[in-house]
């Protein structure tokens, strides 16, 4: 549950940010929406982003030189740079950022302007080779930053937090990929996930926990919860590999 302090800060810096824009872009901004955890019930402060995506007339350098000095300040507060699309590029993304694009359109809300996500189409065959695609990338990121690490405990466990809601979105959109209905919530999806392909959510679990602020690191094996986390979720790439493959 978001805190109404928290939810109040959140709602200032979304109305200001909305107002910078407008008075940046004028007539050439459609919309502007808010879109993954701070757009439905898993946003937490310390951990999840206020992502945003702009809509706009035109894009050319013009254009874009005029947010600049908006996407600068609201990276400044800690928040990515919104994205900015024109509706056409968006349509012919779908193909491309299938996963993003159905999230968008599941969890999703509209800061300024209609809502042009409703009506957009997201081709499933091609969000299948994505999941597939994005579980085995992901998966060799999480190897890759192990071997560069010191092998600190404080570092294992940021290195699995900050790879946790990666791997939460890819088990929820295997789920989809596999023609089931994916809860909204990570440790649901996790679980329903886990008793499909077989490997122990524990380590996962875990992990949500922490992130959350649920539990404290002291106290467990990070060697020994690391190896299982990297086991769960190198399992869950070479059985969607094999699971797509039939399909």
């Amino acid at each position: 549950m978001i805190g109404v302090e928290t939810e109040m800060h959140k709602e200032k810096e979304l109305n200001e940010l909305v107002k910078r824009l407008r008075e940046a872009a004028a007539t050439n901004l459609s919309a502007v929406v808010l879109y993954g955890s701070a757009a439905d019930h898993e946003f937490h402060e310390e951990h999840s982003d206020l992502n945003t995506l702009c809509l706009l007339g035109r894009l050319d350098g013009e254009a874009l030189a005029k947010l600049r000095p908006v996407g600068l300040w609201w990276w400044q507060k800690g928040h990515p740079a919104p994205l900015v699309f024109t509706l056409e590029e968006l349509r012919h993304s779908a193909d491309v950022f299938a996963i993003e694009l159905l999230d968008m359109k599941q969890h999703h809300h509209m800061l300024l302007g209609e809502d042009f996500l409703a009506d957009l189409d997201v081709p499933m065959a091609l969000h299948r080779l994505q999941v597939e695609r994005e579980l085995r990338i992901s998966v060799i990121r999480l190897r890759q930053a192990f071997l560069r690490s010191r092998g600190r405990r404080s570092e294992l466990t940021d290195l699995m937090i900050a790879s946790t809601s990666t791997f939460a979105t890819l088990f929820r959109h295997s789920l989809i990929a596999l023609g089931e209905t994916a809860p909204d919530s990570r440790r649901s999806a996790t679980d329903r996930l886990a008793a499909l392909l077989g490997f122990n959510a524990e380590a996962f679990h875990t992990m949500l926990d922490l992130r959350e602020g649920k539990r404290s690191a002291r106290g467990f094996n990070h060697e020994r919860i690391f190896a299982a986390y990297l086991d769960a979720v190198t399992r869950v790439a070479e059985e969607m590999d094999r699971l797509l493959a039939i399909k």
